[in-house]
């Protein structure tokens, strides 16, 4: 049974994720506005942007997932350097603060993993993308930066994924209409869904991906290539 930190359990991925991996490891998840309600994760609110850390973790941290981000689609000209700042706070800085608060837990483990979203937009250019790409896209770099420095201790690895309905898609995929549209542009013919990547960070969470670090995956029905 591994110890895993979710950061951002309450929704989404990593709401798949936290109740997947709850049968079998010991869960911590954390929330910003809705409550976790299952009794096999512990749970902890979290604000990574403005709260002091104080979560109570187990002395050995096999696992570390930072699933917050923020999907702000806008001509460039109506952000603001304000806006800029505060996406980059939530989507990279955030995971900067979480792995400095768990690395000495993270180093006990015998083989830690850590699981950071990055997206299809990081490395393919889209209109109206400009707050979104650059911070995905540090992240990618701050993946391969991390996976150098601590190998073979633990794995540093980043999943980007395509367009996929979660609760930060909603503006986007707000019908059922606007999901078959958006899916028809993709080479899958669909969106992604929840379990499409989670399933894929369990894998990189566990022992069978031993030998896996400092790749950044794109799990994305093949838009980022074809």
């Amino acid at each position: 049974m591994k110890n895993i930190l979710i950061i951002g359990g309450s929704s989404g991925i990593g709401k798949y994720l936290a109740e997947n991996l709850s049968a079998e490891h010991h869960i911590i998840a954390t929330y910003r506005n809705h409550e976790i309600k299952n009794e096999n994760i512990k749970s902890y609110q979290l604000d990574v942007t403005k709260d002091y850390l104080d979560l109570d973790l187990p002395e050995v941290l096999d696992g570390v997932v930072y699933c917050p981000g923020n999907i702000s689609l806008k001509p460039f000209t109506r952000f603001s350097p304000e806006d800029f700042l505060k996406d980059y706070e939530l989507q990279f800085l955030g995971a900067v603060k979480i792995l400095q608060y768990a690395m000495p837990n993270l180093k006990k483990s015998a083989n830690a993993s850590v699981v950071l979203f990055s997206s299809v937009a990081a490395q393919k250019g889209f209109a109206f993308h400009s707050l979104v790409a650059p911070h995905k896209a540090a992240l990618e770099g701050f993946t391969k930066a991390m996976a150098a420095e601590y190998a073979p201790k633990i794995r540093f690895n980043c999943i980007a994924p395509s367009l996929t309905q979660t609760n930060l898609s909603a503006g986007i995929l707000s019908n059922e209409e606007k999901i078959k549209k958006m899916g028809e542009l993709n080479p899958m013919k669909r969106v992604g869904q929840p379990q499409d990547i989670g399933d894929f960070a369990s894998y990189l969470l566990s022992d069978k991906a031993s030998w896996i670090t400092g790749q950044i995956f794109h799990i994305d029905g093949g838009s980022s290539v074809i």
